[in-house]
Parts: structure tokens; sequence; C-alpha cells
């Protein structure tokens, strides 16, 4: 029998709690992948482990207390789509983790919510005015102070961050279009199911097997850390608006940057401290803006009323 949906309480604090504590195992994950992929392990067979473990405890979590309807969606065509965007931007973060250090990776992640509101022109016909297009520009002004094009400090792999932006703004955008269609554990089930399936053909060719103790913690951990971290990320969302959870995304380059610097060697460069808040405040200002308009958009529904 599938359980009822739970409702939404007011309780910011946890909810917050819980967004933070979400960001820590997607550092986790990212961490765990680093390590398997510079231990030899083929970046193609990380994606599919990252994506096995997670599915299979979906499996084991939900569908016994769910039954059919964790596998029963309203638009397969949406949850394909968004399980594909999600597969595609953590293949090409795994590949760009390979090559930059998680500083450099997570800064450039932030870029996703200035792409994310260009995209929404496009994709949810809305309307962007020149305010936010600014700050988009102000945005990846940010990130070529972080990257450094034309300098010896270049490194080509950071176009493979930013196409992993890319993929989690349309990640983002499918997830809201499916927003009151499927439950969120029916998210999950496809989300997981359609990355493994989809990844499974490329992971076999060159499999290699971790031979140490850290390996194998990074081997069966990343799954688990992967599953945690979205359930986190939903329920956090039952406690707390999306609007009051938004800006603690950023809170991730703390973790990531300790992450790099203590397990990996690798400390941010004087860039990543002029370039990075630039990107960050860059988003910040388009959620304050995107908070502002909305709440205009209330009170002039509320005086029509």
């Amino acid at each position: 029998m599938a359980s009822a949906l739970k409702p939404v309480e007011d309780r910011r604090l946890l909810g917050i709690g819980m967004m933070i504590a979400a960001l820590f195992c997607y550092t986790v994950i990212d961490s765990f992948a680093k390590l398997l992929s510079a231990s030899g392990m083929p970046t193609m067979e990380v994606v599919f482990i990252r994506y096995l473990g997670q599915f299979v405890l979906v499996l084991a979590i939900f569908l016994p207390r769910e039954g059919k309807a964790l596998v029963t969606t309203r638009s397969w065509k949406l949850e394909v789509a968004r399980g594909l965007c999600l597969l595609g931007s953590t293949v090409f973060n795994f590949m760009a983790i390979t090559f930059l250090p998680l500083t450099v990776t997570s800064a450039i992640s932030f870029t996703m919510p200035l792409i994310l509101c260009a995209l929404s022109i496009p994709l949810l016909g809305e309307t962007v005015g020149w305010r936010r297009w600014l700050a988009i520009g102000v945005g990846f002004v940010g990130v070529l102070v972080i990257v450094q094009p034309g300098t010896e400090a270049f490194q080509p792999a950071v176009i493979l961050s930013l196409i992993t932006a890319m993929f989690s703004a349309l990640y983002n955008l499918l997830t809201r279009k499916l927003a009151g269609v499927d439950t969120t554990t029916t998210q999950q089930f496809f989300a997981a199911g359609v990355a493994t399936v989809c990844i499974a053909p490329f992971s076999f060719g060159d499999w290699t097997w971790p031979q140490e103790i850290v390996g194998w913690t990074a081997f069966v951990g990343i799954g688990v850390a992967a599953l945690i971290g979205h359930l986190l990320v939903t329920t956090a969302h039952r406690y707390a608006p999306a609007s009051v959870l938004a800006p603690f995304g950023y809170m991730q380059i703390i973790f990531m940057t300790g992450s790099s610097w203590f397990v990996f060697n690798q400390p941010p460069t004087v860039w990543l401290f002029v370039g990075a808040p630039i990107v960050m405040a860059s988003g910040f200002y388009i959620w304050l803006r995107e908070r502002q308009l909305s709440k205009s958009v209330i009170r002039e529904v509320a005086v029509e009323d």
C-alpha cells in the first residue's frame, strides 16, 4: 500500500539543518568519486556505482511500502528526461573532478542558478528583466576570474563543469514541471533507475575493483550518500520553503574547500576567493529579485480579488 503524502510543516530550522546535511552528503559523493577515479577506476564505472547503489536502496526502502505506486508515473517522458539530465550532470562532473580541485568545480556549479534563469525564458516562458540579465553577466565574469582563460593556470576541464551546471539547470527545470505530478519517491525511482540503466552498457568494458579499504569505503558509500542527500533535500523542502533554503546552498563551498584541502591536498587559489563571491553574489541577487517579483504578483492578485 502506498504511504500517504506527508503534510508540509513550518519547521524552518530543522529544514535548514537538513539542507546543510544534504550539502555535506553531496560533498561526500564528489570526494568518493574523486578518490575512486584517482585509484584508476574508469569514470563510467564510478557513475554506474553511484546510481546502482542509490537505485538498490530506493527499491529496498520504498518498494515494500509503496508497491506499484512507486513505479507509477503520470508523465514518463518528463521522468526519463529528468533522469537523463541528472545522469549528464553526474558524468560531466565526475569527469571534471578528475582534473580539477573540488573548490573549482563547486565554485563553477554556482552558475547553475544563472543558467536556470536564462533557460527559464525559452523553456518556461518566463520573462527576465535587464537586472537579472546583468546579474547573469556579472556571474560569468566571476567564472572567468576563477578559471583565468588565456593564462597557464587555465584548465580546459572547466568546460566540463560548465556543462555540468547546464545539465543541473535542466534537471531543476524538469523538477519544477514534475511538482505535483509524481511523488518524490517515484521521482527518486526514475532518476536512479534511468541513470543506472543508461550508464550500465558503458561501465563494464574495463571494470576495476577497489584494492584498499578507502577505495571499498568509497565504492560502497557513494550510493548511500547519494540517497541520503536526496532524501534530506526532499524532506527539507517539506519543513521550509525553497525561498528560505536556497541561500544555504552556497555553504557547500565550505565543505568542498575542506575536502579539497585536507583530503586531496589542493588548497584554494587566491583567484577562487575573488571569483567565487562574485558568482555567489550574482546567484543570490537573482534569488532576491525572483522572490521580490513573486511577492509583487501575489499582492496584485490579492488586490484584484
